[in-house]
């Protein structure tokens, strides 16, 4: 049993860890979208499947012996392929939907291991019940989720701040040999049945239960299916609005596997009577919030409220499933349909909804389909003397409600915008401002909830440049300095509505970096900024990083980083070989323009500290114009220049202007070091 219990515990801890820190690795390569996380999870969702699938079939199918000897097998291939790094030649080489080149990096490089960490809960409890003759392995799928749920929790605090991705991908490597070890070990001791043991198929039972039915079977996967989706929803919702970061996936992360832990650890953890009425109450809430103030409710109102109502709903989808569990003979047979129900709610969000939906719909979806199974799973409960159709009145009201709430919420949503599409990068809308609205009436491009740019539509202001990027903004103050002396040569990092290029001017050259097709075509269609500059003008397609380093030096003269993945600059932008990078593009004496205006992360010190590593002047500028014209926004960009003489010119005049500085504790960002934790703006 401690054999048993240390090996399950090991390969969970590993299973999970493995999923921030790889993902982690290979989110630069692929733009550093929130969406990233999604195919990830996908993955790991389908080789769970598999490796339940595999489990179930090696118990049914080969005698002790041969379980032993193809696990033995596979577990010897497996750390041959150790460590778990990603070749750099999988990284894209065009712009386009990377999701099934995701699937493929993480394949190559962590399937195996992945897909054998996978299968060991299960073929360990059934090698356990066959060993011992035990009737009561589920305790084992309990510690299993607590090994998940410990390793997905120590990553953002312990391991990320102390490691960097390659020590972690080492020492994750070198576990995993010790996990292989006593996998290979516990396959040993159970390779033959104790002769006093009932043979499998019959431990536990008597008399035999019968086999579980479709409907069973298929209530199973409705509630595996229904959590998962609300799992990755919740944390594209998460992301989108604040982050793309581990400690935003492992949180939601954690606390669906705390569900797992309160349902099957005890039949008396999970008590109807205690929880359900509070999934009415946590539906409400996430159902008011995706629509509050535009989705743009605060950090200190959405994680907590989310987590919580996440929680809830899990534990009901968990708890109905603990309730339904099978007689361990069947035991592989439900983790395979529990399984199969995680993996369809990862299709879902990973690959269906991008390609069905032009908004981010699979939330409510799942709101509403936790309500329909909540209701389902207590449609046979009595409330004493009154029967149960009270009860189930009552439930389809709220139903009702729910769906009804979401519903017109969306539609009202979705009718304000001039065009709304999606792919594998996010929602992008397109409005108008209300014809009252006179004179500053602007057009506005929308990521999720983030503005990328608007233009006024008024004809004698139309190529005024707006939002973030005025006369007033440091990015602004930066083109302006260095149009003083003749053509320039501009580089921008993510096109938005194009608003920078119309700073162009005939003589001027502009290369514009965008890895989103959609905004491409959104800002050349939609907005007239891009197709009005009179600059030598081109947009490169790809991500920025990977094609700026196949590019001979570009001297430019300005290289803004205006690239936002949800509220803020993928962190592979501000790393020190980044800013090494756009330093080999720009002129001794250019300017880099990092935008760092963000409502929840403070990027100025991470700015500061590469640019004292470079040996560069960093200024922060602040611009609060917004109170003077509507169509103007605050913004805090950060520049970076080995000539400080820049920050003397006219156009800098009257700017809210500070020196950059980060602590002396703080250390600096590289591609295999970052810690987000940091930085949050909690207040």
């Amino acid at each position: 049993m401690i054999l048993s219990a240390a090996t399950i515990f090991l390969s969970a801890f590993l299973l999970f860890q493995v999923q921030p820190l790889i993902a982690k690795v290979i989110l630069p390569w692929f733009g550093g979208s929130a969406a990233v996380w999604s195919a990830a999870m996908l993955f790991f969702q389908l080789l769970l499947l598999g490796g339940y699938a595999y489990a179930h079939l090696v118990i049914r199918y080969l005698t002790p012996k041969r379980q032993m000897a193809v696990h033995a097998a596979l577990l010897a291939v497996s750390c041959a392929l150790l460590p778990i790094l990603p070749s750099p030649r999988w990284k894209p080489e065009e712009a386009g939907d990377p999701t099934v080149r995701i699937l493929i990096v993480l394949a190559a490089t962590i399937g195996l291991p992945y897909f054998l960490l996978s299968s060991t809960s299960p073929l360990l409890q059934a090698w356990y019940v066959r060993r011992s003759g035990s009737g009561m392995p589920y305790r084992f799928f309990a510690l299993s989720n607590f090994g998940s749920m410990l390793a997905l929790l120590s990553f953002p605090f312990l391991v990320e701040p102390q490691l960097t991705s390659r020590q972690q991908a080492y020492t994750w490597s070198g576990a995993y040999i010790l996990f292989a070890v006593l996998c290979a070990a516990t396959a040993w001791v159970s390779r033959e049945e104790r002769p006093e043991t009932t043979p499998f198929a019959e431990v536990g039972e008597s008399p035999p239960e019968p086999r579980p039915s479709v409907a069973q079977m298929l209530f199973w996967v409705a509630l595996a299916a229904c959590a998962s989706t609300l799992l990755v929803s919740v944390t594209n919702h998460l992301s989108q609005n604040v982050a793309p970061i581990p400690l935003l996936w492992v949180i939601p992360l954690a606390l669906y596997l705390g569900t797992f832990i309160l349902a099957f650890e005890s039949d008396l953890a999970y008590r109807r009577w205690l929880f359900l009425p509070l999934l009415a109450p946590s539906l409400g809430g996430m159902a008011y919030l995706i629509y509050k103030e535009g989705g743009n409710a605060h950090i200190r109102q959405i994680i907590p409220a989310f987590a919580a109502g996440l929680f809830f709903c899990c534990l009901m989808c968990h708890g109905e499933l603990a309730r339904r569990k099978p007689a361990p003979r069947y035991l592989t047979l439900f983790y395979l349909m529990v399984s199969l129900g995680g993996a369809l709610g990862g299709l879902f969000v990973a690959l269906i909804a991008p390609r069905v939906f032009h908004s981010y719909l699979e939330l409510p979806v799942g709101l509403v389909a936790c309500a329909i199974l909540a209701t389902i799973a207590l449609w046979s409960l009595k409330i004493p003397k009154l029967g149960a159709w009270p009860l189930r009145t009552l439930m389809l009201l709220c139903v009702g409600i729910l769906a009804g709430y979401l519903g017109r919420h969306e539609r009202d949503a979705e009718k304000g915008y001039r065009l709304a599409t999606r792919n594998f990068y996010g929602v992008l809308h397109v409005r108008d401002d209300d014809p009252s609205v006179g004179e500053y009436r602007e057009r506005t491009l929308l990521h999720g909830t983030i503005n990328h740019g608007s233009q006024l539509l008024s004809e004698t202001l139309r190529y005024e440049p707006t939002s973030y990027y005025s006369k007033y903004s440091g990015v602004g103050r930066a083109i302006a300095a260095v149009q003083t002396r003749g053509a320039v040569r501009v580089g921008v990092i993510g096109l938005g509505a194009g608003v920078l290029s119309d700073w162009g001017r005939p003589g001027d050259t502009y290369r514009i970096y965008e890895i989103n097709p959609l905004v491409e075509k959104i800002a050349q269609t939609e907005f007239s900024f891009y197709p009005h500059s009179l600059a030598d003008k081109r947009i490169l397609m790809g991500d920025a990083r990977l094609t700026l380093e196949r590019q001979e030096p570009q001297q430019f003269d300005v290289l803004a980083v205006d690239a936002f993945s949800s509220d803020a600059i993928p962190i592979h932008l501000l790393t020190r070989e980044a800013l090494e990078l756009y330093f080999r593009h720009l002129k001794r004496d250019g300017i880099l323009a990092l935008h760092v205006s963000n409502r929840y992360l403070d990027l100025v010190p991470v700015s500061a500290r590469g640019a004292q590593d470079l040996g560069k002047q960093a200024m922060s500028v602040s611009d609060d114009s917004e109170d003077s014209f509507s169509y103007l926004s605050s913004s805090t960009w950060v520049l970076l220049t080995s000539e400080a003489e820049w920050f003397k010119a006219d156009s800098f005049k009257g700017a809210d202007m500070t020196e950059a500085a980060a602590p002396k504790s703080f250390r600096a960002w590289t591609d295999d070091y970052s810690n987000v934790f940091q930085i949050l703006k909690l207040k």
